[in-house]
């Protein structure tokens, strides 16, 4: 059984499959992404999300993955939950910017769940810190097409948004959640390109990215991957650290460098496993 809810910390890449194409959920699996999402939302017409619904969960009786629900509001939403709220996985709940609707939401699953916020709204993103805080909330998610179709920009200008990415940055790290996932990269034969948006994100805070097609998993943990310079310092700091302010290598090290160090070589032995 493949438990997906545990790595969601530390998850680079987050994988959507549409619930309605279950022949394409072992390939999913098989992608090498570290959380493979069955999508009850937009990738399933609405004529088709019932039957969906039910593959999803038939999937989850078997696989701790994760789910994205239909939103607060639609008519197929409170199905949708009941679904999931019968397995333990990660339950991404798109449209998010109501706090006190995520603390129902998450006060109704299975033990073990988490939630997965998906912020694509102006309000959702003016909101951040608070949905961030939600207890059962374990990471944000930054949905970039929805909110650049609201803003009327394009949702690849990088600068039009990155007053958003910035703010789910801050309110994760404000809460004391993993930082979040960045948005889609809609063009899934650019690699390049692909690659270019996340080394853009990583520079903001961003420590994933949402997938579309099984082809841009690798290049997202490729960037993502601690390289060995980075590990070696990190180590470097933890032997020469004192529990008070230290120089290592000639650079300053306290308490939130020795924290960084920890996390940068946590992350690293949690995927070598």
């Amino acid at each position: 059984m493949t438990d997906m809810v545990e790595g969601l910390e530390t998850a680079r890449s987050l994988l959507f499959v549409p619930g309605s194409r279950p022949d394409r959920f072992a390939k999913a699996g098989g992608s090498g992404a570290d959380l493979v999402v069955v999508d009850l939302e937009d990738a399933v017409a609405p004529a088709d999300k019932a039957e969906a619904r039910e593959h999803a969960g038939a999937w989850l009786a078997g696989h701790a993955w994760g789910v994205r629900i239909n939103p607060p509001g639609t008519e197929w939403f409170a199905e949708d939950l009941r679904t999931v709220a019968r397995h333990r996985c990660v339950v991404m709940v798109p449209k998010a910017e109501s706090p006190h609707q995520l603390a129902d939401i998450c006060r109704g699953l299975a033990p073990g769940s988490v939630v997965v916020a998906l912020v694509e709204t102006a309000a959702g993103v003016l909101r951040a810190a608070d949905v961030a805080a939600v207890d059962g909330v374990g990471r944000l998610a930054f949905g970039n097409f929805d909110l650049a179709a609201q803003l009327g920009v394009s949702p690849d200008d990088r600068a039009a948004m990155a007053t958003a990415r910035g703010t789910l940055v801050l309110a994760s790290a404000a809460a004391g959640i993993a930082p979040p996932f960045d948005g889609v990269t809609g063009d899934v034969q650019d690699v390049a390109g692909l690659r270019e948006d996340l080394r853009a994100s990583v520079a903001l805070g961003f420590t994933g990215k949402l997938c579309i097609h099984p082809r841009q998993v690798d290049p997202v943990h490729d960037v993502l991957a601690p390289t060995a310079e980075a590990l070696a310092w990190a180590s470097e700091v933890l032997a020469g650290a004192d529990g008070g302010v230290a120089v290592v290598d000639g650079q300053m090290v306290d308490k939130p460098v020795v924290d960084r160090a920890r996390r940068l070589l946590a992350s690293a032995s949690r995927r070598a496993s």
